[in-house]
């Protein structure tokens, strides 16, 4: 059995004693505490579970701090994105998956304890090494723990290393030149994850420019979840996500967010609803406003 999208907190237990390989890994994270995940992690965590750390496991070195379109980092270092968060290569990644002793044949099952925010960077991440069989637990740890799920302590014993084989991409990353190049044609749908008030341009906490990518639509990834933390049932995701859309093909969607991380649950939510899996823009907001040529909407 494999799974590709969500995993229940009681289909996990089931993995977990099926005999099939597996690994867990653990994303909690917060931005303003870059360390506050893993202290978390450390309180209580799914047996087993790696610890992934977004800025160190899932981020490349990148240049000055505040000039997120300043990437310094090159050859094995060099990402594949610009801004707060640029991905690292594909090469890079796939040898920090065989750091952690993940293997080609192993079930994914990511999860965190902050409504999706994070995990879902690494669920996209192994799609785009070629690795589908990878899917977020529903819920995070809090329904893994409502579901009597068992929770470790401390750190978890070292694994062995694995050589972890990239194959060719099943996620489509999408860089700043075709979204310029694309702005404003019918080829391209732009849906934007952040909060309704960093979209309008009312506040901005974290970038140096404040408002929107011209045409954009906006779809907080919260939106995507129920009062019980899980994601909302397909038919009600299909409804919501073609309602936004009006009319527009969901196969020309491009998501995006502030860094390329809280993007991710709509790409998703969007394959959950069978809108098909749709494009990243990992270097979002943060990159496209480090150039001052490039356009910016408010309101």
């Amino acid at each position: 059995m494999s799974y590709t999208t969500l995993i229940s907190a009681g289909q996990l237990q089931a993995l977990m004693a099926s005999g099939q390989p597996f690994r867990v890994f653990d994303c909690s994270f917060d931005l303003m505490q870059p360390h506050a995940g893993e202290e978390q992690y450390l309180q209580a965590h799914i047996p087993g579970a790696v610890y992934t750390h977004l800025d160190t496991a899932l981020t490349a070195r990148h240049g000055v701090p505040g000039a997120h379109g300043v990437i310094t980092a090159t050859g094995a270092d060099a990402p594949a994105s610009g801004g707060r968060h640029p991905l690292p290569n594909r090469e890079k990644f796939a040898t920090w998956l065989s750091s952690v002793g993940f293997a080609n044949d192993m079930q994914a099952v990511v999860y965190d304890r902050n409504g999706a925010n994070y995990c879902g960077r690494l669920w996209w991440m192994l799609k785009w090494a070629g690795h589908n069989n990878v899917a977020m637990l529903d819920g995070g740890l809090q329904a893994w723990q409502a579901a009597g799920g068992a929770v470790n302590s401390g750190k978890e014993p070292a694994h062995f290393q694995t050589t972890f084989m990239l194959a060719p991409e099943q996620a489509r990353l999408v860089n700043v030149q075709t979204v310029a190049d694309q702005l404003g044609r019918p080829s391209q749908t732009i849906i934007d994850a952040r909060a309704t008030p960093r979209f309008k341009g009312e506040v901005e906490p974290l970038d140096p420019v404040a408002g929107h990518i011209p045409g954009a639509l906006n779809r907080p990834f919260s939106q995507n979840l129920g009062p019980d933390g899980k994601f909302k049932p397909a038919a009600q995701l299909k409804a919501e996500f073609e309602a936004l859309l009006g009319g527009r093909d969901p196969s020309t969607v491009v998501h995006h967010c502030g860094s390329g991380v809280s993007a991710v649950p709509n790409v998703l939510a969007m394959e959950i609803a069978g809108l098909g899996r749709t494009a990243l823009y990992a270097g979002s907001w943060s990159e496209w406003c480090s150039d001052p040529a490039r356009p910016v909407e408010k309101g």
